[in-house]
């Protein structure tokens, strides 16, 4: 029998910290290297997102104030984002949850079209009460067994599981 096991098999984690900054091509690779390829595209796109905002909105392009990042992959739950910054945090009178419902901001409004992205690429997006730091959360399906049937077993010699 030969079983090839795909997925990581037990939740882990990383943090990483970097100074305020725009150039984000580095840090997106690191935060990506583990998520499959074909949902790396999309969760690119929402974690520059998210990274730009903390950087620029959040701690005002500060190079004395840091981002810092948690990664999570859990193979029950999918992979999870932590972003915290260093700003003060936001209010908004253009309720970000109204964004997410409401869909793409009208062209002229100058705000909101992050969150609505955010909401549209990641399954739960979540800003702690001082909007200071924001968990995005990608579900993944649970993976499955495959079992050949028999006359693959026969043909082929061995069964092939997959996780």
């Amino acid at each position: 029998m030969v079983a090839i096991s795909l997925p990581p098999t037990k939740r882990y984690g990383r943090t990483m910290s970097f100074t305020s900054t725009l150039y984000l091509f580095p840090i997106l690779d690191l935060l990506l290297t583990e998520v499959p390829d074909e949902l790396r595209p999309e969760i690119r796109l929402g974690l520059q997102e998210a990274l730009v905002n903390a950087a620029k909105h959040g701690n005002k392009l500060d190079p004395s104030k840091f981002v810092v990042v948690q990664f999570f992959i859990n193979e029950n739950d999918g992979y999870s984002w932590i972003i915290a910054d260093q700003g003060v945090g936001f209010t908004s009178h253009n309720n970000y949850k109204k964004c997410a419902t409401k869909g793409f901001p009208s062209d002229d409004s100058e705000n909101g079209r992050g969150f609505y992205v955010l909401n549209e690429i990641f399954d739960q997006v979540h800003w702690d009460q001082k909007k200071t730091q924001l968990r995005l959360s990608k579900h993944i399906k649970k993976f499955k067994t495959t079992t050949f049937s028999f006359f693959t077993l026969f043909v082929s010699g061995f069964k092939l599981r997959i996780y």
